[in-house]
């Protein structure tokens, strides 16, 4: 999906379903699921527009089952971890909602900021939020994207909630592939077999592919996913 306010390409998107349709159906090719840093609404709306049955969303935080319509949190966050994550999104909305931050709505286990100028961001806002989280020691890590800034617990990540999947449903690391744009999914990167980039990937992220497409966006995972057939 693209991270502008650009609209999706629908006919690129219909072929990835179609594609994952047949995945399920007929057992022929890799089933593809989402891992997202975003909450689970929105994983709940791409699964059911790609057939997607699982999906890992809020960067790890969570597994959902959409066919069960299950969601589980990841074990290893505690009450202490989400009341320092209550207590950094108080900051923000204090802090830095007077400059014209905001938080993205969804989230549990996480936070993620965002404001009009990106790079006031980059170059403003996460020095701030780094102090901020050495002052307090909390166990976060800060990550920046294309249009926003990535509060996670440091011991939550793409990585971890694929570790899960592969436990529950017994799948072999070694028959895995991913594909990624942005440095986040480097977490991917480091789980899978074979790890695939659209063109519009991070220039950063490239390098760690196996594969790069031709092509941005759905059309890139389009010619991505078939090559892996």
């Amino acid at each position: 999906m693209p991270e502008d306010a650009h609209a999706a390409d629908l006919r690129a998107l219909a072929q990835v379903a179609a594609y994952n349709r047949a995945a399920l159906d007929h057992a022929d090719r890799p089933v593809l699921i989402l891992c997202t840093g975003r909450p689970q609404p929105y994983a709940e709306a791409v699964c059911r527009a790609l057939d997607c049955p699982l999906a890992a969303c809020e960067n790890g935080v969570w597994v959902y089952e959409f066919v069960a319509h299950r969601w589980h949190m990841d074990p290893a966050i505690t009450p202490d971890h989400l009341a320092a994550v209550r207590d950094f999104e108080r900051w923000v909305e204090t802090e830095l909602g007077p400059a014209g931050c905001f938080l993205q709505l969804g989230k549990h286990a996480s936070a993620t900021v965002f404001h009009d100028d990106v790079d006031y961001l980059a170059h403003e806002v996460v020095p701030r939020i780094e102090a901020l989280i050495a002052q307090h020691n909390w166990p976060m890590r800060v990550s920046m994207t294309w249009t926003c800034i990535n509060v996670d617990l440091r011991h939550v990540s793409k990585a971890t909630a694929i570790d899960r999947i592969i436990a529950s449903h017994q799948l072999h690391r070694d028959r895995l592939a991913g594909i990624g744009d942005t440095t986040s999914d480097l977490f991917i990167r480091d789980r899978v077999a074979w790890f695939g980039c659209p063109a519009n990937a991070a220039e950063t992220l490239k390098p760690h592919a196996d594969q790069v497409a031709s092509r941005p966006l759905a059309e890139g995972v389009l010619e991505l996913i078939e090559s892996l057939r």
